[in-house]
């Protein structure tokens, strides 16, 4: 068994705001390479727990690692370029594809040759659509791009908040399946929210399940799955 350290890691991860518990001592270990999906039923704590994860949000109590090393001990800028984040909606920036790629590079001096662009487009299937505007993107598209300009920052862990929820059925299957492809690609980390149980079964490796803002359950795939099922399904998209 490897004795490398886990490559994302919380302890007592807690965030209250006024009398609100969002998230409420969460302590994990994520490894290089897994696919953690975090469920749980609606107002859980999913979101709350993934924006305490690189800095969009400020914890209450507990801390962050990355690389057994204190989140907050990194600039803001280089947190987020190691720990990317892809939304629930594509918030592409007004102008091309290619410009919405390079934008993070750019941000710290570097500027993305075209070759490097299109081959970072043609990773998320979208070869030939560096000079499109953003505007004339489908949904699916658009959500492509997003990845893409993540990926463009060279990250170590991936974070995905329902990044399908917003999408038609073929579109959904279309993005998990570029999402396993990516990281199996780039030896990503990924920890993705979702509310849909069998999208979890598709894609994580472990499943987090968080209630109220605590840990419910953790563990490997099909143990968490079978658990859950029984404690009812209602909370739950299984389509």
């Amino acid at each position: 068994m490897s004795t490398a350290p886990p490559i994302l890691r919380t302890e007592h991860l807690s965030r209250v705001v006024g009398d609100r518990v969002l998230v409420d001592d969460v302590s994990i270990d994520v490894a290089r390479g897994e696919v953690l999906a975090v469920v749980g039923p609606s107002g859980a704590g999913k979101s709350s727990f993934l924006r305490l994860l690189n800095r969009l949000d400020e914890p209450t109590g507990g801390a962050v690692f990355l690389e057994d090393r204190d989140h907050r001990t990194l600039p803001p800028r280089e947190l987020r370029r190691r720990v990317g984040m892809v939304m629930q909606t594509a918030a592409l920036f007004p102008g091309t594809v290619a410009e919405n790629v390079r934008f993070g590079p750019h941000q710290r001096g570097e500027e993305l040759p075209d070759a490097t662009v299109a081959t970072l487009l043609a990773q998320v299937g979208l070869p030939g659509f560096a000079e499109r505007d953003v505007s004339s993107l489908s949904g699916g598209e658009a959500q492509r791009v997003a990845i893409a300009r993540a990926v463009a920052n060279e990250p170590a862990v991936l974070l995905l908040d329902e990044p399908t929820s917003a999408l038609d059925e073929r579109s959904k299957r279309e993005i998990e399946a570029l999402v396993l492809e990516v990281v199996r690609a780039r030896s990503l980390t990924c920890v993705i929210i979702t509310h849909d149980l069998a999208q979890a079964a598709r894609v994580a490796t472990r499943v987090l399940v968080l209630d109220r803002g605590r840990v419910r359950r953790i563990g490997p795939l099909r143990d968490v799955l079978r658990a859950e099922s029984e404690v009812g399904r209602a909370a739950y998209d299984l389509g």
